[in-house]
């Protein structure tokens, strides 16, 4: 991919492998894929090794089958310094009935980092021209800052322990009343 060319195409076929017990692809799988192919884009347009920094806003929108034609499709959005945003979608086809459905979307961001001291390095930038880039690249920004705003809130809510840990009993004893009365 290069700076000319923002936008990735992956397409497979569904697989048994791929799928639970209700015979639908796991969101896990379709995770990787997400993951694999915004790589390749990430990759492609840094020039260098890249790692996942962020993924927001994935929803599993409809369930994809064995046997249905899988795409994803990865475009650039936004860059920074180092980093890398990008819109993902996942579209499934049934072939029988040629229909094309939404199965999942997502922002992914990626950083560029130097292979052999893992410090970030500089990629290249893109800048929207048309009105349609425009209009993404602000749905991207967008994104990004309630993106942030929830980390933010996840890390206060985290401030008074881990979200596994259960509230403490107030009457340990089972006595009816509180420990502090």
């Amino acid at each position: 991919m290069s700076q000319s060319q923002r936008a990735l195409t992956f397409r497979f076929l569904a697989q048994p492998t791929d799928v639970n017990f209700g015979g639908k692809v796991h969101g896990g799988a379709v995770m990787k894929w997400i993951d694999q192919a915004a790589y390749a884009a990430a990759v492609g347009w840094s020039g260098a090794y890249c790692v996942t920094a962020a993924l927001s806003g994935l929803n599993f929108v409809t369930p994809i089958r064995i046997g249905d034609l899988v795409t994803v499709q990865v475009t650039l959005v936004a860059t920074g310094r180092s980093s890398m945003q990008f819109v993902v979608d996942v579209l499934a086809r049934d072939l029988r009935a040629g229909e094309e459905r939404l199965a999942t979307s997502c922002v992914i961001v990626f950083v560029a980092l130097d292979a052999a001291d893992g410090h970030p390095v500089a990629v290249p930038r893109w800048q929207p021209h048309s009105a349609a880039d425009q209009a993404l690249a602000a749905r991207a920004a967008e994104l990004a800052r309630l993106s942030k705003a929830m980390e933010q809130a996840v890390l206060a809510a985290r401030a008074d322990g881990p979200f596994s840990a259960p509230p403490a009993d107030p009457d340990p004893a089972g006595t009816g009343t509180h420990a502090s009365a």
